[in-house]
C-alpha cells in the first residue's frame, strides 16, 4: 500500500466525544454523543477509533490539547473509514481551514514525545 500522508503522524492518546456532525449544505446530525479515541495526529489531521458509525464527508468541531497551554479549536472532516479489530472502526480525518502558523504546536509536541523516549 502506498503511503499518502503528507505529514508525519505522531502517536497520541486523547479521548473526545462528537456531539454534532454537519455538512456544508446545513444537514446536521445532533445529540450524537459518539466517544472517539484519537490514536494519532499530524499537522493535517487525526486518526481515531470509534464503535460509532460516522458518515464520510461530515464535519465536527474539536478542541485538542497536546499537553501544553495551547488548545486547538478546529473543524475536522471525516475523510475515510475502515473496519478495525473488534467492533471498532478506524477513521481518518482532515483539519479544515487550520492556519499554518499553528504548526509550531505539532513541532513542539513531536519534540516533547521524542525527548520522552
Amino acid at each position: 500500500m502506498q503511503e499518502r500522508r503528507r505529514e508525519k503522524r505522531l502517536p497520541t492518546t486523547l479521548s473526545l466525544e462528537i456531539l454534532n456532525l454537519y455538512k456544508q449544505d446545513n444537514v446536521q446530525v445532533s445529540n450524537l454523543h459518539a466517544p472517539i479515541e484519537v490514536i494519532n495526529i499530524s499537522k493535517t489531521g487525526i486518526g481515531f477509533l470509534s464503535e460509532s458509525i460516522l458518515p464520510i464527508g461530515y464535519y465536527f468541531n474539536a478542541n485538542i490539547n497536546l499537553g501544553n497551554e495551547d488548545t486547538l479549536h478546529c473543524v475536522v472532516q471525516i475523510v475515510r473509514c475502515q473496519p478495525d479489530k473488534g467492533n471498532k472502526n478506524l477513521y481518518g480525518c482532515a483539519f479544515i481551514g487550520m492556519a499554518s502558523v499553528l504548526s509550531y504546536i505539532f513541532d513542539e509536541y513531536d519534540q516533547r514525545i521524542s525527548e520522552d523516549k
